[in-house]
C-alpha cells in the first residue's frame, strides 16, 4: 500500500439482537459458515488490502475472540505485520468502560497511534462482505479528504436502521442523519441516480444511501473529532458534527454487504450460502477468507442424502437425510435423522477427548450431534450441543419470541445454545 494505513477493528459490542449465539461470546467471534469466525471476514480484508497493522478493540465476553485471534493470525519474522488486541482497560484518566464505537476508539488509539500512520481505517468486525479497501483509500487520498465513508444503497425497508447521507455529485456529504424514523425525513435521503450507478445498484427501485460503518481518517481528524469526550459515536455524533465543518465524503461500494446482527438475518444468510448462485461467495480466486489452520480429518458421508448444503472437515454424516444445510466441524449427524434449514455450528472436540484419565467417555449420556431418528427443522444449533434420538424441532414461523429450558425462539427460528442436552424423544 502506497501510505501508512492501520485498521482499527471494532470488537467489542454485546450483541443483544444476536441472543443467545452471543450468550458466551461477542458478536465478532460467533461463527458462521460452519468454520469461520465474523472477524475473520473484516482481516481477511484488510490482510488483502494490503494493511497489515491490524488492531481489534475488544471489551464484552472477549475471551473467545481473543483466542481465535492468537492462534489464527501470525505474521513471520520478517513481516511488519501485527493483528493486535487493544482490550478495554482503566486508566488514570478514565475508569469507566467503553461507551460506544467513539468511545472505543478514542480509548485505544493511543497504542496505533505509536505506528505514525497517516491514515486510520475504522471497520466492524461483524459484517458479511467482500471488499478491497485500498479502492476506497485511493479516492480518499486523491481528494485530500478528511473522511471518507463507504457507503451503499439500501432498500426503504432498511434505511430506517442505518445512518443514512446525501450527496453531491462530487461525493461531498452535505447532510447525515443517524436511523430517521420520520418518513418526511426519509425523503431527503433518496440516493441520486449517478451514485446508485457508481455503486452498481441501478434497478430502478428507490434506494437510499447508507452508512457501512466504514470509516477513512486522517489522524489528526480523527484525534480532534474525539477530544470532545462526551462523544460516543460515530454515527450519532461524529459524522453529523463534521458535514460542514470537515471535508466529509462519501465512497460508493458495489459489493455485497449485509449486517448479520440478528437471529432471522444470521439465518437467512447461511440459507443463501448453500444456493447454487449465492450473493456472498465464501471462496473468490485471490481473495479466500482466512481462518484458523486445524488437523482435521475429511468429513465423511456414508449412505446419506444430501443437498443444497455445505459439509465441513471433520464431520460424520451416517444414514442422514439432509436439505439446505450448514454442518459445521465436527458435526455427526446419526442414522434415519432428517435435517432441513439447519444451521449446525459443530463441536469445538470430539467425544472422548477431553476425557480424563482412565475414563472411556466424557459425554452426559447423549453423544455430540444429532441422535437417530430426530428431525429437525429450520433450527441454529450452537456449538458443543447433544440432540438425542427421535428428537422432533419443528419450524416456529409466525410464533412469538420465548425461552424454553434447553431451546430459544427468535425470531421464527428454533436455537439450540452452546453446550445444550436435548433428551431423547423431546419435541420443541
Amino acid at each position: 500500500m502506497k501510505h501508512n494505513t492501520i485498521a482499527l477493528i471494532l470488537g467489542g459490542g454485546r450483541g443483544t439482537r444476536l441472543h443467545p449465539l452471543t450468550a458466551v461470546r461477542s458478536k465478532p467471534a460467533v461463527g458462521v459458515a460452519g468454520k469461520y469466525r465474523l472477524i475473520d471476514i473484516t482481516v481477511s480484508n484488510c490482510i488483502h488490502s494490503g494493511i497489515n497493522k491490524i488492531f481489534v478493540i475488544t471489551q464484552f465476553q472477549s475471551t473467545s475472540l481473543h483466542r481465535h485471534l492468537m492462534q489464527t493470525y501470525r505474521f513471520d519474522a520478517f513481516s511488519n505485520g501485527i493483528v493486535e488486541i487493544l482490550a478495554a482497560e482503566q486508566t488514570q484518566e478514565s475508569e469507566s468502560w467503553f461507551q460506544g464505537t467513539a468511545d472505543a476508539v478514542r480509548g485505544s488509539l493511543h497504542h496505533a497511534l505509536d505506528y505514525n500512520p497517516d491514515t486510520v481505517l475504522i471497520l466492524s468486525g461483524d459484517h458479511l462482505y467482500r471488499m478491497d479497501y485500498e479502492l476506497m483509500l485511493e479516492q480518499h487520498w486523491a481528494n485530500d479528504a478528511d473522511i471518507t465513508v463507504a457507503v451503499q444503497p439500501v432498500p426503504r425497508v432498511d434505511a430506517p436502521r442505518m445512518g443514512l447521507l446525501r450527496a453531491d455529485e462530487d461525493r461531498n456529504v452535505v447532510e447525515f442523519v443517524e436511523k430517521p424514523q420520520d418518513p418526511a425525513i426519509l425523503e431527503k435521503f433518496r440516493a441520486p441516480e449517478d451514485l446508485l450507478s457508481a455503486s452498481d445498484k441501478s434497478s430502478g427501485e428507490e434506494r437510499f444511501l447508507a452508512s457501512m460503518g466504514i470509516y477513512a481518517f486522517k489522524p489528526q481528524t480523527l484525534i480532534d473529532a474525539l477530544s470532545d469526550k462526551t462523544i460516543m459515536d460515530f454515527g450519532k455524533e461524529v459524522l453529523p458534527q463534521s458535514v460542514g465543518v470537515r471535508k466529509l465524503q462519501a465512497y460508493p461500494f458495489s459489493g455485497h454487504w449485509e449486517d448479520i446482527g440478528t437471529i432471522r438475518s444470521f439465518f437467512d444468510a447461511h440459507m443463501a450460502m448453500v444456493q447454487p448462485d449465492p450473493p456472498f461467495a465464501l471462496y473468490t480466486p485471490k481473495w479466500p477468507i482466512f481462518t484458523r489452520t486445524r488437523s482435521l480429518p475429511p468429513a465423511q458421508i456414508i449412505e446419506s442424502q444430501i443437498r443444497n448444503s455445505m459439509v465441513s472437515e471433520g464431520s460424520r454424516i451416517i444414514g442422514a437425510i439432509i436439505e439446505d444445510s450448514v454442518i459445521g466441524l465436527r458435526s455427526k449427524v446419526r442414522k434415519g435423522a432428517k435435517l432441513k434449514r439447519v444451521v449446525m455450528q459443530g463441536a469445538d472436540y470430539f467425544d472422548g477427548e477431553r476425557a480424563k484419565p482412565g475414563e472411556e467417555d466424557d459425554s452426559p449420556g447423549i453423544d455430540l450431534g444429532v441422535g437417530e431418528n430426530s428431525i429437525l427443522e429450520d433450527v441454529i444449533i450452537d456449538k458443543n450441543a447433544r440432540i438425542g434420538s427421535n428428537v422432533i424441532i419443528t419450524s416456529k414461523s409466525g410464533h412469538p419470541d420465548y425461552k424454553g429450558d434447553s431451546y430459544y425462539i427468535r425470531d421464527g427460528i428454533v436455537v439450540i445454545p452452546r453446550d445444550a442436552v436435548i433428551p431423547d424423544g423431546t419435541i420443541i
